[in-house]
């Protein structure tokens, strides 16, 4: 997989929303309510495909296209959001998946959708 630079792509994210002077509306709050109309965006687009077209979206073109804008503006949301409130992503998510790695061990988990809870 290719690494993502996240301070090339947060530069470009700030002088756009700079540019435009949009800092002043990006309060936590307000971008975790645009994240959810985005991930709300996300899965509309999968909402009336069966579930064999929604794994083969890239060899559709038009439905690939409307899910990388949306998983950029996800990503874009996430990001901000993290950075507005001192959070290292890289870290965060390490942490969390050591965690999991707790809540669902191989031997009880591998093959299962059930939640931890019902292990």
């Amino acid at each position: 997989m290719k690494s993502i630079n996240v301070e090339k792509i947060n530069s470009e994210v700030s002088k756009f929303i700079s540019e435009r002077d949009w800092d002043q509306f990006h309060s936590i709050k307000n971008l975790a309510m645009a994240l959810s109309v985005e991930t709300s965006e996300l899965v509309e687009i999968f909402q009336w495909l069966k579930e064999s077209e929604s794994n083969d979206i890239a060899s559709n073109t038009n439905l690939k296209e409307k899910l990388e804008d949306e998983v950029a503006d996800i990503f874009v949301y996430l990001m901000r959001i993290a950075i507005k409130a001192g959070i290292d992503i890289e870290e965060v998510t390490l942490r969390k998946m050591h965690k999991n790695a707790k809540k669902y061990p191989v031997e009880k988990a591998k093959g299962s959708a059930k939640k931890y809870t019902e292990l």
